[in-house]
């Protein structure tokens, strides 16, 4: 049987997801775009689950799309055939959007090169934790395109609009010590798997909902008028206000001792 392209394991209130296409430096294919996507049903219907792992398997993280996967034989239709446009809205920008989308927190644990769209996976995570040896690279302009997968969004929001528009430009490798410098991923440390597991471990034992509300506020922050997050903030306390975890968190604080968040 052919190997899957994702693998998935459940470690108590973690799970993790592995890229695992190590002889294509886990580049995406359809299929694993379809294998991810059931890895984050899997989670996500387990409700032990708090927190998911990203990684993967090999030397690299995620090279992007595998480009064999498009049709560039000589001949009518060429242009066509080898638009990337349909492989975009059928597979990446759903997977872009399945992470902003998961009900608990993400982190990433970038093993070795994020390119192009591995660079954009990584980034719609929730917090990055990469190797030492560990690079991101915009590599689209070498080949005529622009960041996609949510990549044009995700670099100006990290980085800002100077590093952005270079780092997309030029196509330059921004190794895992400037990233972190930079403010593009959260660390860097030696066993980036280990330190990314013990992190989601530590996001799983707290209140889960607060959390993904937090990653949608800050993300929608940028395109909201202060008075306008005034409000999102009003709303969000208002409906974090009736779960178990708000009501357990400050009777914990009254009562000195340790919370005992359920996720809800």
């Amino acid at each position: 049987m052919t190997e899957p392209t994702v693998l998935y394991s459940a470690q108590g209130a973690v799970g993790v997801v592995t890229l695992n296409r190590p002889q294509s430096l886990n580049s995406f294919t359809r299929q694993m775009h379809q294998d991810l996507w059931a890895a984050l049903d899997r989670a996500e219907a387990d409700p032990a689950i708090r927190a998911l792992v990203v990684t993967g398997a090999g030397r690299a993280f995620c090279a992007g799309a595998d480009l064999s996967e498009f049709d560039f034989t000589p001949g009518p239709g060429l242009v066509e055939r080898a638009n990337p446009g349909p492989v975009i809205e059928q597979a990446f920008n759903p997977t872009a959007r399945r992470l902003q989308a998961l009900r608990m927190p993400t982190v990433a644990a970038v093993n070795g090169v994020a390119a192009g769209a591995g660079a954009s996976l990584a980034m719609g995570c929730d917090i990055v934790v990469a190797a030492p040896a560990a690079s991101f690279i915009q590599a689209f302009s070498k080949i005529g395109l622009i960041p996609d997968a949510g990549g044009s969004w995700l670099l100006v929001e990290r980085l800002g609009l100077a590093r952005a528009l270079a780092l997309a430009m030029t196509g330059d490798k921004l190794p895992a010590a400037q990233a972190k410098d930079w403010g593009l991923i959260w660390d860097v440390a030696d066993d980036c798997v280990a330190a990314a597991t013990a992190l989601a471990a530590r996001l799983a034992e707290m209140p889960t909902r607060a959390l993904t509300t937090t990653r949608a506020l800050l993300h929608g922050a940028g395109t909201r008028s202060f008075d306008a997050q005034l409000d999102a903030e009003r709303d969000a306390q208002s409906a974090l206000g009736r779960t178990h975890d708000y009501i357990e968190g400050v009777t914990a604080f009254l009562e000195k001792r340790a919370p005992k968040f359920r996720g809800e």
